[in-house]
């Protein structure tokens, strides 16, 4: 494949995660009706979330795709992973958002609406179903992979958060549909749309969610809309706005944003939006696109085109400083990490899986290829991956050998938007559709 080609295919993917006047559609039924190592400060509700089986915004509970006191089935066979129910559904990059009774799904409608639904947990009845015109096209270069919605949703309270490829987050109530708020970042902040549409993923916090969007890292009250402050002004258009997604995290004792634009590494106080520090991470054409890892006071992050950096932050007595602890030549794609232990879990660009020491950076082992692309959940010493040519795999984390415990093709569609893992089953989001496996857990 050519390096456009490649990089066509990659944009493609990315340029792909206030009023109902603005065109929303309602269906009637609805009128009716983070260990020690990561130092990660998960939101409140991620132990509540865990605890009842629930996957609420992306990359899970903690937002670092790891999930604790959830028991695991130890094979992936027929007789294990049973298919409960599916739905079809049109193209989205979007993960699935579980409740402990809905899941939530995004899709793009005939190339001009975008389109939320929920649905019921137990059957995959619709609930409800939300749509307004929404829909872009993403550059010339990346067309043919798509311009179909990316961000994965958020939910808390009862309250999920949508995010628009023309740069629109959209609020609903969980249990109608209904808009809550809506904010248009171009019209009411006068920036342009993204070139390749609102990818970044809602985080939400306290009473507050937070976004890259509108040329810049946003703080808005989640139960108004109203916005509290801008950070990292980047213009946004075709070099601006984000492939990432953020994460909290404690630094040196400072609670924090660790936000990923197309050109640098920084940390965003949590309180007023101030930047404590930032580093360069150098990227081919800005496609700085996983999301932070944090190892205690230590970030590792991978750039298509780049390498893999691990940075230690630290803080002085006037300013904060960035240290590179190392860098290899490995190569991220669009595949965020995992940590387990001393060691972290990476899907290449190369399409190879790699396990490599937090301690030096090297790589204990590297696979022969997979797909193009893994989501990855780890629990203890186990990592679920869906990999985009539809098939799971579950895979003991050893760092001694790459240990493939079971692996079993699931859908037959492509499966770019990132698995759901929770409450004892696996919510796979294809291009045509969901669907949802009852795991049998290991005696």
């Amino acid at each position: 494949m050519s390096p456009f080609r490649s990089l066509s295919r990659t944009l493609g993917l990315l340029g792909t995660v206030a009023t109902a006047s603005a065109g929303l559609i309602t269906s009637s039924r609805a009128q009716e009706n983070a260990t020690a190592q990561a130092s990660v400060v998960a939101q409140a509700s991620a132990g509540d979330a865990e605890a009842s089986g629930e996957w609420t915004q992306w990359r899970g509970p903690r937002r670092d795709g790891t999930v604790v006191d959830e028991r695991w089935g130890e094979s992936l066979d027929e007789s294990n992973l049973v298919r409960k129910w599916r739905v079809d559904l049109g193209p989205s990059y979007s993960g699935p958002i579980v409740t402990a009774t809905q899941v939530f799904v995004t899709e793009t409608v005939d190339e001009q609406d975008e389109r939320v639904t929920a649905l019921d947990r137990a059957t995959g009845e619709r609930l409800w179903s939300v749509a307004w015109p929404g829909a872009m096209q993403v550059p010339f270069f990346a067309k043919a992979n798509g311009d179909w919605i990316r961000s994965t949703p958020a939910y808390a309270d009862g309250l999920l958060y949508v995010a628009g490829m023309r740069d629109v987050l959209v609020c609903l109530d969980g249990e109608t549909g209904q808009e809550v708020w809506r904010f248009d970042f171009p019209q009411q902040l006068g920036t342009p749309l993204p070139d390749f549409g609102f990818v970044c993923s809602p985080l939400v916090d306290g009473d507050y969610v937070y976004v890259q969007a509108g040329g810049g890292f946003v703080k808005l009250d989640r139960k108004t809309g109203e916005l509290v402050w801008k950070s990292l002004d980047d213009g946004g258009g075709m070099m601006g706005s984000a492939f990432s997604s953020p994460i909290k995290a404690s630094i040196e004792g400072v609670d924090q944003f660790l936000v990923q634009t197309r050109e640098s590494l920084c940390g965003v106080s949590a309180e007023d939006g101030t930047v404590l520090w930032r580093q360069e991470v150098p990227a081919f054409r800005g496609m700085n696109i996983l999301t932070p890892t944090v190892v205690g006071n230590r970030i590792f992050t991978s750039s298509y085109g780049g390498e893999s950096f691990l940075y230690e932050i630290k803080q002085g007595d006037d300013q904060w400083s960035v240290e590179t602890v190392w860098s290899n030549r490995q190569q991220g794609y669009m595949s965020s990490p995992v940590v387990i232990n001393d060691h972290l879990f990476l899907h290449l660009r190369n399409q190879r899986f790699t396990c490599l020491d937090l301690e030096d950076g090297e790589a204990a082992w590297t696979s022969t290829p997979f797909g193009k692309y893994w989501s990855l959940v780890a629990n203890g010493n186990l990592i679920l991956a869906l990999d985009e040519r539809g098939e799971l795999l579950l895979i003991d984390a050893d760092p001694a050998e790459l240990k493939i415990m079971s692996r079993r093709e699931v859908v037959e569609a492509e499966a770019w938007a990132h698995v759901a893992v929770c409450g004892g089953q696996i919510f796979v989001r294809d291009l045509n559709g969901l669907s949802v496996f009852d795991w049998k857990t290991g005696e």
